[in-house]
């Protein structure tokens, strides 16, 4: 009986970490979307907006995924964070 109420908690954290993940990645793309307004980086948002997002990003920046003018650091952190999701998922199906 104790089990399988650990079992639903850790069902419960597994789904709660899933929906921070996708949230997180709207994050990302709200941020890449600001590339083409620069101005919009110096402001409340744009700054809060970076202080989120910069904490994933600085590892992928060091891999420079810069190529022909366009930057995919972007797109590397959220394949990251969905190959994480798939994980996680993986981890859930296997609770159940």
């Amino acid at each position: 009986m104790i089990l399988y109420k650990l079992v639903g908690f850790m069902q419960y954290i597994i789904l709660i970490l899933l929906r921070a993940v996708d949230i997180y990645s709207y994050l990302l793309l709200a941020y890449a979307l600001l590339s083409w307004f620069p101005s919009f980086y110096q402001t409340g948002l744009g700054r809060g907006l970076a202080r989120i997002v910069d904490p994933l990003l600085k590892p992928f920046r060091k891999l420079n995924l810069q190529f022909a003018g366009f930057d995919f650091t972007v797109m590397a952190a959220i394949l990251a964070l969905q190959m994480g999701t798939r994980l996680l998922l993986q981890l859930l199906f296997s609770l159940v």
